[in-house]
């Protein structure tokens, strides 16, 4: 059993298979009675009744913080709910008063809630800032290993930059155990600034917990978002959809999809106790079709993006090979997993391109995701490097079942797949892939046959150094 904190009170319950209270100390029986319940009759408190089926359905025990109406307060209370033989055991502590009504948020509440709103990705740590959660598709963007980095201190993902006092706002809102905005800091090894900000949790007993945080880019690529910027103007590129749309559902949709992957996942990977198999199944099913999900919406986002005229890609110096390398790095997980091996360029070696650095990883990350798709168990996905003349190639080729000559233009194509019934995206990743190429200056063809694999090549211009 967990341990209960003495200053906390403590109420322990029963249960029979049909939820209905059997016993309960008097704390728990007069919440219950307020609410409208009786001994022998089903739990009157939703929050601790649907926590109590939760248990039951799952075979193990919960423990969570809920939020209970008790006339016209709030309680705050810690519920443990474990499936016995005759049904739940519940112990139910905390009983801390909430104001059921809140006051207007602040000016700079408001702003800070906009700024999570609109953030690029979401993060998470404990009390003793140690990362716990990063948004599932914050290293494919930016090029950095998201599961290596759980349980990192926060600093191994961002270098901190002083305010204008000299003080650094994060450490500010530790020791005040508040919410902070506007912690500038670098995305370590991409040279690339972001903005912080995040808001505190607590524990049962009111301890602080570590933050609940976002991130946004206010580099070149991505500047910082400000309350007053207007929405994107009203035309409609695609879909007779208006361009703010897919700004609308990514926020709307990625945060809580993150959630649910992340969650998912720990259930899968019964982190926080063991559960019957069938369930650690579906939580992998849930973990599965949320990562599709964020998929689609990274498409839907991607497409509105780059079908408006006005699109342009920026003009960095980038090593090719360096991409290539961190595209292969984000998927060793994924290959492993299906016995696949992937052949990257060796670490001495630089290709010097000009290009969008976030673009050519997400075109990389494309091509080989496919191709560790494809391959068969015990394959290989080889990375190879060329350069002819002022233009450079990365090769991405598989040992996969190839691709007919007659569908080979199908598959650049919007939403084309050459056989629907095959797991895969949305059909839109090699037509994205192909315009951000060319956007960048260069190309994406491929070059296969049916049982010979499939060699795709992805063109950069070349960018002369004092070496080249």
């Amino acid at each position: 059993m967990n341990a209960i904190d003495p200053a906390m009170p403590l109420a322990i319950g029963r249960l029979d298979p049909e939820g209905r209270l059997t016993d309960a100390e008097s704390r728990l029986i007069e919440l219950n009675e307020r609410a409208g319940g009786a001994v022998g009759a089903p739990l009157a408190v939703p929050q601790i009744a649907t926590l109590a089926r939760l248990a039951r359905r799952l075979g193990i025990a919960i423990s969570r913080n809920v939020i209970a109406a008790d006339g016209d307060e709030d309680l705050e209370l810690w519920v443990r709910a474990e499936p016995t033989d005759e049904g739940v055991r519940l112990e139910v502590s905390g009983w801390k008063p909430r104001a059921g009504w809140r006051a207007p948020a602040s000016e700079p509440e408001r702003e800070g809630d906009f700024f999570r709103s609109a953030a690029d990705w979401l993060w998470e740590t404990d009390a003793a800032l140690r990362i716990t959660f990063l948004s599932i598709e914050a290293g494919a963007r930016y090029g950095f290993d998201s599961s290596a980095m759980l349980g990192q201190p926060l600093t191994r993902l961002f270098s901190l930059e002083q305010d204008e006092s000299g003080n650094l706002p994060i450490l500010t809102a530790v020791a005040a155990q508040a919410r902070f905005d506007g912690q500038k800091a670098e995305l370590r090894g991409t040279g690339r600034m972001v903005r912080l900000g995040a808001s505190p949790r607590t524990d049962p007993g009111g301890r602080f917990a570590g933050f609940v945080g976002a991130t946004t880019m206010i580099d070149g690529t991505a500047p910082a978002p400000t309350p007053d910027a207007p929405l994107p103007p009203l035309a409609a590129p695609f879909g007779g959809f208006p361009d703010s749309f897919s700004q609308r559902l990514d926020r709307a949709l990625r945060g809580p999809l993150s959630k649910i992957i992340a969650n998912a996942n720990s259930i899968s990977a019964q982190t926080e106790g063991p559960v019957k198999p069938d369930y650690a199944d579906y939580a992998n099913d849930i973990a599965n079709a949320g990562r599709h999900l964020l998929g689609l919406v990274d498409d839907l986002v991607d497409l509105q993006a780059i079908e408006r005229d006005d699109f342009t890609t920026l003009q960095e110096p980038i090593d090719l090979a360096d991409v290539a390398r961190r595209a292969g790095g984000l998927l060793a997980v994924r290959a492993a997993q299906s016995d696949v091996r992937i052949d990257k360029p060796p670490i001495e070696e630089t290709f010097p391109v000009t290009g969008e650095f976030r673009r050519a990883l997400q075109v990389l990350v494309n091509l080989i995701g496919n191709a560790v798709r494809y391959s068969p168990r015990g394959g290989m996905v080889w990375i190879r490097l060329e350069r002819d003349g002022s233009m450079a190639h990365v090769i991405v080729a598989d040992q996969g079942k190839g691709i007919a000559k007659e569908d080979q233009v199908k598959i650049f194509e919007k939403f084309g797949r050459v056989d629907p019934s095959e797991p895969g995206g949305s059909g839109l990743g090699l037509y994205i892939a192909r315009r951000l190429a060319r956007a960048m200056g260069g190309d994406l063809t491929v070059d296969s046959a049916p049982g010979m694999g499939a060699r795709f090549v992805f063109t950069l211009p070349w960018r002369r150094t004092d070496d080249s």
